[in-house]
């Protein structure tokens, strides 16, 4: 079988925003729709249609121009996330987010280009969606009112808990064997990871860094983490 050979920042990645700006909904423009002067995608599909139960009419139709791999040309959504479902890999995501962390959506964007089994929002159930990039449609994303919930989650589920944040007797990330069935934990970009969950974790690992700063992005930290259990445990990612 092949095998492929962190902190939270306090740096934010976008303007502070009110409550009434976080919202459950895409942007008015949807942010899957390719920029129009460079077509990605294809148009529609020549006449006869395949016979396969996953292809959308509609997409056959007038052309498939979202922001999906190739082979998922034409698929319906639901089918798009069946055939995901059938090869999730066995790690999780979970991040707090006390304070409306605008970084969530790109937490969950990556989440879905690694093809983790569940992305977990703890605290407030709203989150911004733009950053996203609408493939939370693609991935299981679960509320945990808080860390405790969580905790009963992973116990379960046989996950064992591991906070990413540069503290104390945190191991490098870099040099630890992460188990399989793994829960990364992040924490609200600048206070990073409350006292909870770092005790409810059973490993804390943090991410080398070389710079000034003491800290780098949640959503970036959350990227190293996951591709670190990628290069461990993952095979080679399909074609197209």
């Amino acid at each position: 079988m092949h095998r492929w050979p962190v902190t939270c920042s306090t740096t934010p990645v976008a303007p502070a925003c009110s409550d009434a700006d976080v919202t459950d909904e895409v942007s008015a423009t949807d942010p899957e729709v390719e920029d129009p002067v460079r077509e990605v995608g294809v148009g529609p599909h020549p006449t006869p249609w395949p016979d396969d139960a996953r292809l959308d009419p509609d997409l056959l139709a007038n052309g498939d121009r979202r922001n999906v791999a190739d082979r998922y040309r034409y698929w319906t959504n639901e089918a798009i996330v069946a055939d995901l479902d059938r090869r999730r890999h066995t790690f999780h995501v979970a991040i707090e987010n006390w304070q409306h962390d605008l970084n969530i959506g790109n937490v969950v964007r990556t989440a879905n280009a690694f093809n983790a089994a569940a992305v977990h929002i703890v605290g407030k159930r709203r989150w911004n969606r733009r950053g996203a990039m609408v493939t939370d449609r693609y991935l299981h994303v679960d509320h945990h009112e808080d860390v405790a919930s969580l905790s009963e989650f992973a116990t379960s589920e046989r996950l064992e808990m591991i906070a990413i944040d540069v503290v104390p007797g945190a191991g490098p990330i870099e040099t630890v064997s992460l188990p399989e069935r793994a829960l990364f934990v992040f924490g609200q970009e600048g206070p990073g990871l409350s006292p909870e969950a770092l005790d409810a974790a059973s490993m804390v690992c943090s991410i080398a860094q070389y710079g000034s700063t003491r800290s780098i992005n949640v959503a970036v930290a959350a990227g190293i983490a996951m591709h670190t259990w990628i290069r461990q445990h993952a095979d080679a990612p399909p074609a197209g």
